[in-house]
């Protein structure tokens, strides 16, 4: 006995409803997947994935702000231990200088800093580049060095269009001029 769907009669509809199933499926897939990629996305905005750090609402709106509207020079991100964030210690206007957030770093604790340097191209142009800058100075405690150390590439990931990474134990390994190099 012949079943219905491999007849000689009803092939071409067994292949219609195997080629609809087919893409339907790959439209649900599809459509899954752009849910996660989107879920995924809001996850990295609030939690940098490695080491369990959150992210306050407050970092995420600071440096918004200071990417695409140009309010903030610069923000200094600190580590809450206890609550396990990542938590917005300082922010600087936008008139400040670089000057300015290398003295606001302390001198016996571990931050991480995010500078928005402006400056204008051999054509005449102005561009502006965002520096990442960890700042571990000797005087820090080592756990607190180690858990900075550990945590830096979780907030990097989400700190999306940084253009270049910055590593400092005292103000002379981070000068000015240091910024002006590898900015050109």
């Amino acid at each position: 006995k012949v079943s219905k769907l491999h007849s000689p009669h009803n092939t071409h509809t067994a292949e219609k409803t195997l080629y609809t199933q087919n893409t339907n499926e790959g439209r649900r897939r599809r459509r899954r997947r752009h849910n996660l990629s989107s879920a995924t996305l809001n996850m990295a905005l609030t939690t940098a994935s490695t080491n369990g750090m959150w992210m306050t609402e407050d970092c995420k709106r600071s440096f918004m702000e200071m990417k695409w509207k140009k309010v903030h020079r610069y923000i200094v991100f600190k580590i809450e231990e206890k609550s396990r964030k990542f938590a917005v210690d300082k922010v600087g206007a936008a008139g400040e200088s670089y000057h300015d957030l290398a003295a606001s770093l302390p001198e016996n604790d571990c931050r991480y800093a995010v500078f928005d340097f402006d400056y204008v191209t051999v054509d005449n142009c102005r561009m502006s580049k965002l520096f990442f800058i960890t700042w571990s100075p000797e005087a820090s405690r080592i756990r607190e060095k180690m858990v900075y150390a550990t945590s830096k590439s979780g907030l990097r990931r989400v700190l999306e269009g940084i253009h270049f990474e910055l590593q400092a134990t005292d103000p002379t390994e981070m000068g000015f001029d240091k910024i002006k190099d590898r900015a050109k």
